[in-house]
């Protein structure tokens, strides 16, 4: 019970977030930064991206292909353009690897990198000091934020796109692979705003439609006064409460802001919603935090 003590974990469960610089190595960072970059060089452009946009039908067509791709992610590794990045054709007009909004949503599985460090003693040490108990690995993204393109994410709460009954048992590991600072897209976030629950939700459409997934309630108009920026540099860890709210602005600056980022559930006493985008499979359940 000490452990509930620590000035850290006190922190965290005050403001909803918690920076811990320096948690891993550089040589930890450049090994994941090479780790993608050998993914990026073996990738196939996703088919989705390559059919040419033509006729109304065709379009939505082409969302139901890509909204596909989206929705049978979860246990797999796919890829995410910037928008602008390919011609009608589905060429790229930019090199391909600069062009890459993220990579997701099982690096944790099936990439030996990035398993060893979603595992990797630290993190499972640090699970234990939050006194998580039965914690399950859900999903993981490499984001890129690309120099100039890197697209602003508008204020959001994790638990809006991952949730659970109860709430509060999704957290996000994000990690630093180079600095983030304010001028290239570092997170903004609201303090003590993880306490007033959720008021919208990401879930599944219903079969047939032309959307894979729709938003159930609103979000509200936050008060941008209340954000404070989190710049942190390579190798830091900003541990992320599901119902925090926080953005990230545009990169427009002319360096990348590289981040590994995974989320955890405790699946002790808790269900996850079937309602979910994402959703375990025979392939993939969800692994366990702790080897």
């Amino acid at each position: 019970a000490q452990e509930e003590h620590s000035p850290c974990l006190f922190q965290f469960r005050e403001d909803g977030f918690l920076v811990l610089e320096h948690f891993f190595t550089a040589e930890e960072c450049d090994s994941m930064r090479n780790a993608i970059q050998r993914i990026i060089a073996e990738m196939e452009v996703p088919p989705h991206c390559r059919t040419e946009f033509s006729t109304k039908e065709e379009e939505q067509l082409q969302a139901q292909g890509s909204s596909d791709y989206f929705l049978t992610s979860g246990d797999k590794i796919r890829f995410f353009f910037e928008k602008g990045v390919l011609d009608e054709r589905g060429n790229f007009l930019i090199p391909k690897e600069k062009s890459i909004s993220k990579i997701g949503h099982a690096l944790h599985a099936h990439d030996p990198v990035f398993k060893q460090i979603t595992h990797s003693s630290k993190v499972q040490e640090l699970g234990r000091k939050l006194g998580l108990e039965r914690p399950v690995v859900v999903q993981s993204m490499y984001i890129f934020k690309q120099p100039g393109i890197g697209g602003e994410v508008t204020p959001h709460q994790d638990a809006t796109f991952l949730h659970t009954e109860p709430l509060g048992r999704v957290l996000g590991f994000w990690i630093a692979l180079e600095d983030a600072t304010q001028e290239n897209g570092c997170l903004w976030f609201i303090p003590g705003s993880h306490t007033n629950g959720i008021t919208r939700r990401m879930v599944r459409a219903a079969p047939g439609t032309s959307t894979c997934v729709e938003f159930v309630g609103s979000e509200p108009a936050y008060d941008d006064s209340q954000f404070i920026p989190l710049p942190i540099s390579k190798g830091g860890l900003i541990l992320i409460h599901g119902e925090v709210v926080h953005k990230s602005e545009l990169n427009s600056s002319d360096s990348s802001r590289h981040v590994f980022t995974f989320h955890v559930m405790e699946a002790k006493d808790t269900s996850w919603s079937k309602e979910n985008w994402l959703q375990p499979t025979p392939e993939l359940p969800f692994p366990s935090l702790y080897t």
